[in-house]
This record gives structure tokens, sequence and C-alpha cells, in this order.
């Protein structure tokens, strides 16, 4: 069963009072103490995001770890890799973060660790990596196209509803034909994919939400999908 689950926002990092989505994402493994491995590629491997990592999830029931490019720790990256019941990718910077994988070969090992059943989950950056196509943003410049891993089908824009420029943009990309039709992800919001179909969405806050973004004749068409919120109602 291979299995992806893509974060708009939300998880230790940006929502470090609400475990919501990482519990979610730790009961997919199915194992008491699941292995679970950061990979924070697109901060740059960055200290601080790497100890807040370690500091939400020792509250867990998991066994967790983080691979570094930057500061590698491990002997053979493959075996390190397919060793790991999640693989946990965090934001930043979508473009680097394909640009190194590409180059360590990481990519193709990535592939592998999902066919045989390794969760892939993220936000940001690590949920755009996954799709055809992502809405990226580098710092002080105009969002744009980037071609990601093709893991699932279509395109992704995180952040939906948590940074004004992202709905207008990726709207007007679809409409102008420029961009594949996909999925807009609020902060809080995650899809779950089993075998590249969704499977459920999920969400770490009642508002959040997830459209499926489409060019309909000479408009963008939003479907809300439904969503089941984590927490209690």
């Amino acid at each position: 069963m291979r299995q992806i689950i893509a974060m708009g926002g939300g998880g230790f990092s940006m929502e470090p009072e609400n475990p919501l989505l990482d519990q979610y994402i730790l009961k997919q493994s199915m194992k008491d103490l699941p292995k679970v491995c950061f990979v924070p590629t697109a901060s740059g491997d960055q200290n601080q995001y790497i100890e807040r990592f370690y500091d939400a999830f020792y509250t867990h029931p998991c066994v967790p770890d983080h691979l570094a490019l930057f500061d590698p720790h491990f002997h053979d990256l493959e075996d390190f890799v397919l060793s790991q019941d999640i693989l946990y990718v965090g934001g930043g910077s979508t473009r680097n973060l394909l640009v190194l994988w590409k180059e360590w070969g990481l990519d193709s090992i990535i592939r592998k660790a999902y066919g045989n059943g390794t969760i892939l989950a993220g936000l940001s950056a690590g949920a755009i990596c996954w799709f055809d196509e992502g809405l990226t943003d580098p710092m002080n410049a105009p969002l744009y196209k980037l071609n990601g891993l093709g893991f699932l089908q279509g395109s992704c824009c995180p952040h939906y509803d948590g940074e004004e420029k992202r709905r207008p943009a990726y709207q007007e990309y679809i409409l102008s034909g420029k961009m594949k039709a996909g999925y807009g992800l609020d902060d809080g919001a995650a899809i779950h994919f089993i075998d590249e179909k969704i499977y459920k969405i999920v969400s770490s806050r009642q508002e959040a939400k997830a459209f499926l973004v489409k060019k309909s004749e000479n408009s963008v068409y939003e479907e809300e999908k439904m969503s089941l919120y984590l927490g209690e109602k």
C-alpha cells in the first residue's frame, strides 16, 4: 500500500500546540513505535527546524530521526531511507529540495521506499514535491510553477488560506492553462492518498479546507472537498 499525506501547512512547525496532523501521520503506519524520519532539505537542514522536530516527536510514540544532506550522519543513504516507516518532509525551498535530492539520487531512493510501503508526508514544499506540478514562492519574487516528482497527478498549492497571494496566483495559472488542475490546501488541511487516489481529507482546524481547482470553460472552478476534523467537535 502506497501512502502520501500532503499538508497545506500545519504540523509541529506551524502548530506546535496542535499535534493532530502529526498524530494522524504516525497512526497510518499501524506500528506501535514507527520510525519517522524528518527530511529538512528544503530549509537547508536548518538546525533549529531539526531541533523542533525532535522536541515535538519525542512526545509521541515513535522513533524519530532525521536525514541531513548538508551534514550527513548516515553510512549508506539507501539503507537508511529504506529502513524508515515514515518520511516527513519539511517546508522551505521546493526548488533547492528537488535539485539536492536529484544530485544525491535521493529522489530515486524515495520512489523505491514509496513502492515498498514507506509513508511519505510533508507540508508546503514537502507537499508540493510529490505532485506533477506545484506553486512555489521564492523570497521577494512572484509565485511560479515548479515541476515535482510526479508521484501524484496534477498540481498542488499549499497555504491556500494562509498567504493572500497564493489563491489568486494558483487560479490564474490554471485558468491560463500553464498549470494542471489540482488541489488548494489550507493551512491545517491534508489530503491522504492511498495508491495515488484520495483516501481521506483531514484537518487540524475546523475551518481548514481542501479544494479541487480546475478550469471550466473561461473561468476557474473550486470544488470544496469534504474533510474530517481530527479534534473534538
